[in-house]
């Protein structure tokens, strides 16, 4: 679906151009620590675009990020939602500053920030000054110039900021040359020959501003002064930088001393090459990257021509942008323009010799005078445009090779290419990676063709229609065309048929131009292993694919498999946001997936999904300590080697990043016909970190339950069990107690009849927790007693440790304070024996837990900080908030309120970030209970109606009596946490 704008709603505004700053409505924001202001401008700099988290730690910190550059990025996220959308609910999804698989985008309309209004009053005043208003352009330049200040984001650090605030000063100093050279015409010289002085004096080696003050000096009458100028450039010029003065100065010094200044051509010379396909007149978007070029390609560039290299993918719109740029800066290469369609994506490249013998037809070359060999055409071309300003425009070009024959030796010429290769063009060029449009501006070309009025009238159909068409630009121009053709379909119509994948791309074709065919010029010039590397990745349903993964689809080594993606990536037909990460635009998605159902066969397509299910296992079990001996203890198994890790935050890092792969890869096998279940079952049970440092969410619980559908339409009992088990750890850290228990219970009857014993064991210890958790005590006790009977036959120790976590608990709301200790410690020695850190973390909690409530607080504490610091040391965010809040309620047990309100502060803010509502309940409460001990009696009453309003809301029993409970000052509850999952 198309993104809302949401900005215009919330009334932000953002100041790039002097200091970074922030408004919503009226009031200026405070935007915090130089740092997360640098976050917020790296953001605001990509345009809507989204920034990986490599990308913002690069532009942050360089190459020397500190050791938790992520984790600091997470804090500067989570402060700025709460400053950019302060009326958000709690567990409502961000709307302007949004996560995404990579790292995260801001989105918000172009004219919420100055710069973009800068960039688009700069084109605008260009299109006015072509059309021949100079009155209008002057205006628009003023406009764009008025909210500049000292400097671009003044006081914002880092490693990219520099090259940022270069960047943005020499656009705002192009920009008021424009408007002085706009006075000078308008209003002569005397009107800006004073800003021209003290502008030249601060920039003396701007040969624009010389030359521009040299016409104003001419102007003025004072012709002496003007070459003086001139002379004093020449000589700055060679002293400072080695170079002769460039185009702007000689001609200007050439206009003052010219006998004849008519500019009129010699009536005998030939005539001047013109071959520019037209311009669209439709032309949409691009505002910046086309003013960028057209400076480029207007600027002095001592030394060789300027060569612009624009690649991308099929329909991206390399052709028509190039041929825009081409239209727009024409008037600066008054010796022709020249053009030629290189064939490069057919299977029959124009032959650069044949090419180059027209284009010295066209500079007035006899042909008995055009040499044979493509060398000497070549050297020929480049001696004819010595001396003249000509602008070649290659379009389509095979890659680098096809284009060397062309390039001119002058620097008076100019060269823009377009390929599907990367890079288009040679090293010494100005490459530009051309992605799709944004949505705002696939909107815009969608209401130039089919007419504005409609789009505004169906606005949200027409969103839909633009995403479904990736906001490719060739999709959008053939949808509009057709709705344009048929003016009674309503926008809905034609989303619905691009609703379904299958036929989606059927159904974006127009007379005889459709996306397919682009695509398949594409797909058609590569090498065998290329098309099946291009069809086979493109069958997973991740948002991306790693090039392990990949090797893993491939079924071939790694390298090797890197390589292939490389290649594809060099020739348009997939994406890199990362190093090592790939992904498709959605269209060739569907178009490679196309070709695989007719060039593959069902068993090896099949075969790549179920390596790349198994390769996620292997790869999991050695994601953090203890899943392998844990995927051991379960029976669970694969034949294709995974990855391996050298700390427990790469392996925390990995498993964050393909959390969106592991849950659409179980989601696919669900689907799939058979043989990818037991896999997919597998791997939702070893997913538990996931659901610990709160990701992902209703998508696990999903996945989980899609593959129970599965497995009980097949009778696989095993896999159902297990997938059950799975989704029941979803609706635990979901704090839905009652569906819970139906979920354990199929759990254990679907485990117990498979014969999986373990599995069924462990459903019933955490059946029993719920239970307990709904004081429901007696059948707690009786699960636990069958659960510490299977764990003791099987001799399994981790579970054994986790029924009697389990069991203290039981006994310590029964009162049977020692039993309940001795559980406790008998638990921690168990996992302390196995070697598993993170257990023995909650080991140590359980231990505090039960200590606490024994009203050994000192030991308790003890116990609750040794756990903190194993949580982390892990970075589990959600069992560090849970242990803050245990320890929050300790300190209210010795009379430490303030301390205890610290604490519970923090555990909450983390609750809260990890969205996990039960703890965060838990954490509120203690917090009331501290303020109220503080004398702050509003503010406790306040957190503790938010705690009971939580509980209500999950149907959890302490809603009824929570009031109640922290009246008495002690703190103490019965379970808000969850368990840990065995």
């Amino acid at each position: 679906m198309g993104r809302k704008m949401v900005t215009g709603d919330t009334g932000l505004r953002f100041a790039l151009l002097g200091r970074l700053r922030a408004w919503r409505g009226d009031r200026e924001l405070e935007l915090g620590s130089p740092q997360q202001q640098a976050f917020l401008a790296v953001l605001l700099l990509r345009r809507e675009r989204a920034a990986s988290v490599a990308d913002v730690v690069e532009a942050l910190w360089g190459g020397n990020p500190p050791p938790r550059a992520v984790g600091a990025l997470r804090t500067y996220a989570s402060r700025l939602r709460k400053l950019l959308e302060p009326e958000r609910a709690a567990g409502e999804s961000p709307r302007v500053l949004v996560s995404v698989p990579d790292g995260y985008a801001l989105h918000v309309p172009r004219e919420a920030v100055d710069l973009a209004r800068f960039e688009d009053h700069v084109a605008s005043a260009g299109r006015a000054r072509a059309a021949g208003q100079l009155a209008e352009a002057r205006a628009r330049l003023r406009l764009a110039l008025e909210p500049w200040q000292d400097g671009p984001l003044r006081g914002v650090p880092g490693a990219a900021m520099d090259a940022h605030r270069a960047r943005l000063a020499d656009q705002r100093l192009t920009a008021l040359e424009a408007r002085l050279e706009l006075d000078l015409e308008l209003d002569g010289s005397q009107s800006v020959l004073v800003e021209l002085t003290d502008l030249a004096a601060r920039h003396p080696l701007r040969e624009r501003l010389r030359a521009l003050q040299m016409r104003a000096l001419y102007r003025d009458g004072r012709s002496a002064e003007a070459l003086a100028v001139y002379d004093e450039a020449r000589l700055l010029l060679g002293e400072e930088l080695g170079l002769e003065p460039g185009r702007d100065l000689a001609e200007a010094r050439d206009r003052l001393t010219a006998p004849d200044a008519t500019g009129l051509p010699d009536p005998a010379a030939p005539p001047l090459p013109a071959q520019l396909p037209g311009d669209l007149a439709d032309f949409t978007g691009r505002a910046a990257l086309v003013a960028d070029l057209c400076a480029l390609l207007t600027s002095d560039r001592p030394g060789a021509a300027a060569v612009v290299a624009v690649s991308g993918a099929g329909g991206v719109g390399k052709s028509a942008l190039a041929v825009h740029v081409a239209h727009r800066v024409r008037e600066s290469y008054p010796h022709g323009q020249l053009y030629t369609d290189l064939q490069g994506v057919g299977g029959h490249p124009a032959d650069p010799a044949t090419v180059l013998g027209s284009f010295l037809r066209a500079l007035g070359v006899d042909d008995a005078a055009i040499p044979e060999g493509l060398a000497e055409r070549s050297a020929l071309f480049r001696a004819r445009l010595d001396g003249r300003r000509v602008l070649i425009l290659l379009d389509n070009a095979h890659g680098p090779e096809q284009v060397r024959a062309f390039l001119p030796g002058p620097p008076s010429c100019a060269v823009l290419v377009t390929s599907r290769t990367k890079p288009a063009g040679p090293a010494s060029a100005r490459l530009v990676d051309l992605d799709v449009m944004t949505p705002g501006e696939a909107l815009e070309l969608l209401g130039k063709v089919m007419g504005r009025a409609r789009v505004a009238a169906e606005a949200d159909d027409a969103a839909r229609l633009v995403s479904a068409c990736g906001h490719l630009p060739l999709a959008v121009r053939i949808v509009a065309a057709r709705l344009a053709t048929r003016p009674a379909w309503p926008l809905g119509a034609l989303h619905g048929r691009l609703a379904d994948e299958q036929h989606r791309l059927a159904e974006l074709r127009v007379a005889d131009l459709t996306v397919e065919a682009a695509f398949a010029l594409g797909h058609d010039q590569l090498r065998p292993a290329q098309q099946r590397a291009f069809r086979l990745l493109a069958l997973p349903d991740g948002p991306h694919v790693s090039s392990a993964a990949a090797a893993a689809v491939l079924g071939l080594p790694e390298p090797e498999a890197e390589a292939l993606c490389e290649s594809l990536v060099d020739v348009s037909l997939l994406e890199s946001p990362t190093p090592g990460r790939y992904r498709y635009h959605d269209l060739l998605r569907l178009y490679a997936r196309g070709r695989a159902g007719t060039e593959e066969s069902p068993e090896g397509r099949a075969a790549s999904l179920r390596r790349l299910l198994e390769f996620l296992v292997s790869t999991v079990r050695a994601s953090y300590p203890g899943a392998l001996d844990r995927a051991e203890r379960l029976g669970m198994t694969a034949t294709v080697p995974g990855l391996s890790f050298a700390t427990a935050e790469d392996a925390g890092a990995w498993l964050a990043e393909e959390a969106p792969c592991l849950v659409a890869a179980v989601r696919q096998a669900a689907k799939a016909p058979d043989g990818a279940l037991a896999p997919a079952a597998d791997l939702l049970l070893m997913t538990e970190e996931l659901l610990e440092r709160g990701r992902p969410g209703p998508e696990f619980e999903q996945a989980a339950e899609e593959v129970v559908a599965a497995a009980l339409r097949l009778g696989d009992r095993r896999s159902a069990g297990r997938a059950y088990l799975a989704l029941g750890h979803g609706h635990y850290y979901a704090a839905r107690l009652r569906e819970l228990v139906v979920v354990y219970r199929r759990a254990v009857a679907a485990s117990r009849a498979a014969g999986d014993a373990l599995v069924m064991a462990d459903a019933l210890v955490l059946l029993a927790r719920c239970l307990y958790h709904l004081r429901d005590h007696d059948e707690t006790r009786a699960l636990l007693t069958e659960a510490l009977a299977v764990f003791r036959a099987q001799a399994d120790r981790l579970g054994e440790a986790n029924a009697l976590g389990a069991r203290c608990r039981v006994r310590q709301a029964a009162g049977e304070t020692a039993p309940a200790v001795a559980d406790a410690e008998e638990a921690l020695m168990l996992h302390q024996g196995l070697g598993n850190g993170r257990r023995v973390g909650f080991a140590l909690y359980e231990l505090g837990v039960v200590l606490g409530a024994a009203g050994r607080t000192a030991e308790s504490a003890a116990r609750l900080t040794e756990a903190l610091a194993f949580f982390g040391d892990r970075r589990n965010r959600l069992w560090e908030g849970l242990t803050l809040s245990r320890l929050a309620e300790n300190r209210l047990a010795t009379g430490r309120a303030e301390e205890a309100a610290q604490l519970a502060r923090t555990a909450a803010a983390t609750l809260e970030e990890v969205r996990n509502d039960r703890g965060r309940a838990h954490a509120l409460a203690a917090l009331g209970s501290a303020l109220g001990r503080m004398g702050d009696h509003d503010g406790a009453h306040a957190h503790r109606r938010t705690a009971h309003e939580i509980c209500a809301r999950l149907g959890m029993p302490e809603a009824d009596d929570l009031l109640a409970l922290l009246g008495d000052g002690s703190g103490r509850r019965d379970g808000f946490e969850p368990a840990p999952v065995p």
